[in-house]
């Protein structure tokens, strides 16, 4: 029988639990997520931002595919340059067939260090998959032959779950996902297959739901993710906090709202006790801070 969240996450107040701290007293921990998607032409796509005309929505649907392959040719290598400039080497949540339709940028992200996290292997709600399973290790092992390791964490499309999935991705050697945005630290949920661990994602820091689903300006997100780090910030000198910040190049990668990012950098970056780590990174920590926090 599947096990619903609270059966896998018994509650615990962030008050109740011992504190975590970070090397050389650190404060915060910031987790940068860069999102690839693949886009299937033959199929509706993952958003719009171009409603079609009638409000019936056709197939092919080009001038919105196109939009996301403006992020993979143009606006990618935005960010690209940006964090090579700031030595930042984010988490790619990517879905496998980027490595096939778009190496050139999957390549880049190799070349650079990033580390990729699984994201399904082409764009679609995790519900919608006839064999999750076998999905999974489709997209888990496309990343693996392109990278010559295997992914440590993973990512649902749009943090799609269904009931069972925490079961097929431990049993698949995942050991740490991003779907469940319920706390400012990592926690440990039980699996039939063992524990996964959840790393701290967030939809409030991420440019769809700011920018896309509630259609507010990127200097609006760009004020919100500085307010978030203030925050977090402060409190990390009692307790380190993770500050998650996930982008898209098909939105935060255009040329009208680039700016905005690079911005929150400039100001988080002026702020002693920072870390810039990536998934496997506060993995590691994690797993041996709390072992030293017991």
């Amino acid at each position: 029988m599947a096990m619903i969240p609270r059966d896998r996450l018994p509650y615990r107040a962030i008050v109740d639990r011992p504190k975590l701290r970070l090397p050389n007293g650190e404060r915060i921990i910031v987790w940068t997520i860069v999102n690839l998607e693949v886009w299937d032409i033959s199929r509706a796509m993952a958003r719009q931002a171009l409603p079609p005309p009638t409000g019936v929505t056709t197939l092919p649907d080009v001038p919105n595919w196109s939009w996301h392959e403006y992020g993979m040719r143009v606006g990618f290598w935005r960010f690209h340059a940006l964090y090579e400039r700031l030595k930042i080497r984010p988490t790619l949540a990517i879905n496998a067939r980027v490595c096939v339709d778009y190496p050139r940028v999957a390549q880049a992200c190799k070349d650079s260090g990033w580390e990729f996290m699984g994201h399904s292997y082409e764009q679609g709600p995790i519900h919608n998959e006839k064999d999750q399973p076998a999905m999974i290790k489709r997209a888990l092992d496309t990343i693996e032959r392109f990278t010559g390791k295997p992914a440590a964490g993973w990512l649902g499309p749009g943090l799609t779950e269904t009931l069972d999935t925490p079961e097929y991705l431990a049993a698949a050697g995942i050991k740490y996902i991003g779907d469940w945005v319920h706390d400012d630290e990592p926690t440990e949920i039980e699996t039939a297959n063992g524990p996964l661990i959840t790393l701290p994602y967030s939809m409030e820091t991420n440019d769809i739901p700011v920018m896309m689903v509630q259609h507010h300006e990127a200097a609006y997100w760009k004020q919100k993710c500085i307010d978030s780090f203030d925050r977090l910030y402060q409190e990390g000198a009692d307790r380190p906090k993770i500050m998650a910040i996930a982008i898209h190049p098909y939105i935060s990668g255009q040329p009208f709202r680039i700016k905005y990012l690079e911005q929150i950098y400039d100001y988080i970056n002026g702020f002693a006790g920072v870390l810039h780590w990536n998934g496997e990174q506060i993995l590691d920590w994690y797993l041996k801070a709390r072992t030293q926090a017991r």
